[in-house]
């Protein structure tokens, strides 16, 4: 892939401060505060507005790799002949090798299909060629699920300054990879696929530890990237469980402080055996 940019311009970054006034419960005060970044980036593909993002402009060149890669229009960073970013402007300029032109119609498309035959569901045409049902022989025990969300936590340094970030993390069954974080979940784990494919690392066998629900749309960008265990602090929704039991994903939700609650696929967690 050529004329890559750097992946964080400078100037860019996913905080900002604000001057505003805080009550403390006996009297207001000026200070400043941080508060996250956010801002629209514009994918272009060969020339084309692909799509328009609101995200936090860093790990940018991840973020676009990732996208694409999710939507079906690459599977491998080969596929990306150039990607060069204008992100002053709001711009990301991204040239394909041999783009399927079905691929970008069908981006928005509803597809109403079986999900490995068990359950009626909804998809976007995409997500139905894209979402795989993913095989991991991967088990981790409770307190390693503990474990993996505290690393994930203690990298967010910008969301425990600012509140306003979700956090993603891949990790091996005892160490954290990589993270990255961003205003929107989805975005997030776009720049989690997205390095992992710009830098060659496997998913085989790897857990995503997340910050935010676990909505439908959450799981099928996990069985996309194709990890299998899923961990999160937060809830999950019907559906997103209902994808996650035929797409082949353990998820584990509301991981606070000593307690957590395995929904879907619990053989991988070596307790629920």
């Amino acid at each position: 892939m050529e004329n890559e940019q750097d992946q964080v311009e400078p100037g860019r970054s996913s905080t900002t401060t604000w001057n505003i006034y805080r009550y403390n419960g006996t009297e207001i005060l000026p200070q400043e505060d941080t508060i996250a970044t956010e801002t629209p980036l514009t994918i272009k593909v060969d020339g084309e507005e692909f799509a328009t993002l609101v995200h936090t402009p860093t790990d940018t060149v991840d973020l676009v790799t990732g996208f694409l890669a999710s939507e079906g229009l690459i599977r491998f960073v080969d596929q990306i002949e150039s990607l060069t970013l204008e992100e002053e402007r709001g711009f990301a300029h991204v040239k394909l090798r041999h783009l399927h032109q079905l691929s970008k119609q069908m981006v928005s498309k509803r597809f109403i299909g079986s999900c490995c035959g068990k359950s009626r569901q909804f998809y976007f045409h995409n997500d139905a060629r894209t979402a795989k049902t993913v095989s991991t022989k991967l088990q981790i025990t409770i307190q390693q699920c503990f474990h993996l969300m505290n690393l994930m936590q203690e990298q967010s340094a910008d969301f425990r300054a600012t509140g306003g970030l979700h956090n993603a993390a891949l990790c091996t069954a005892n160490e954290l990879l990589l993270s990255r974080s961003d205003i929107g979940r989805h975005n997030a784990l776009d720049k989690i696929y997205g390095h992992a494919l710009r830098q060659r690392i496997s998913v085989r066998d790897k857990v995503i530890a997340f910050s935010g629900r676990v909505s439908s749309e959450v799981v099928l960008k996990v069985a996309k990237i194709g990890v299998g265990i899923l961990l999160s602090k937060s809830a999950p929704t019907d559906l997103a469980l209902r994808l996650a039991q035929d797409l082949g994903i353990t998820v584990v939700g509301f991981i606070r402080r000593d307690q957590l609650t395995v929904y879907t696929h619990p053989q991988r967690i070596t307790e629920c055996r």
